[in-house]
């Protein structure tokens, strides 16, 4: 069986992620395609139990290093757990967010070595990439704005300052003209329709 492909989709908080990735789900099943759709951190079971201690808002906070860790315990369960076996099946997997979340949020954001992370990622995924990764980039001041128009209590991410996010959103963008081959960076101010459309064009060549 042809092993199916592997679509992240990046963006800093309000870029509308998991909107597009249901939107995506039933434009591939309409093309004839078997589609996987899961998140990170989460995705397996256990790896959801392990999102909602890194996830949750706590008196003390966390440091830095234990939050990377947690992303990348979770992210090694849903790897061996959910992603590969999907892959093999011959699904194509959209998942929301993978490693180059650790590298923006943990690496820009928190300040960590991208040494590291790398090292991690060897651990928990050795020799799987994205085939593609959607960014989906807009200014974090306007992120935040939908952020808080949707409501709910959120998570701690959400409490980070505008600053946290404009660098998050800096090391994307360095990430994607690093790798423009596996990259499509795409204007998450569109319209859904449109921001659709742009999405499925850069699908086209896998």
């Amino acid at each position: 069986m042809k092993r199916g492909r592997f679509i992240t989709l990046e963006g800093v908080e309000g870029a509308g992620k998991s909107s597009l990735q249901q939107a995506l789900v039933v434009a591939l099943k309409g093309q004839g395609r078997r589609v996987c759709a899961t998140r990170e951190p989460g995705g397996t079971p256990l790896a959801e139990e392990i999102r909602a201690l890194a996830l949750a808002r706590r008196e003390g906070g966390m440091p830095p290093a234990t939050e990377l860790l947690l992303m990348f315990a979770a992210r090694a369960a849903h790897v061996a757990q959910r992603i590969e076996p999907a892959l093999a099946g011959g699904d194509w997997v959209l998942c929301d967010r993978f490693t180059d979340a650790s590298h923006a949020y943990q690496g820009a954001g928190r300040g960590l070595d991208s040494t590291h992370i790398d090292q991690l990622a060897d651990i928990a995924h050795p020799g799987l990439a994205p085939d593609r990764t959607l960014l989906l980039d807009l200014p974090p001041e306007q992120g935040l704005a939908r952020v808080r128009q949707r409501g709910g209590e959120g998570d701690r991410f959400e409490d980070e300052r505008l600053a946290f996010f404009t660098r998050v959103r800096e090391r994307y963008l360095e990430r994607a003209h690093a790798e423009p081959a596996r990259f499509r960076v795409l204007d998450a101010t569109l319209a859904p329709a449109p921001l659709l459309l742009a999405a499925l064009a850069s699908l086209e060549d896998l």
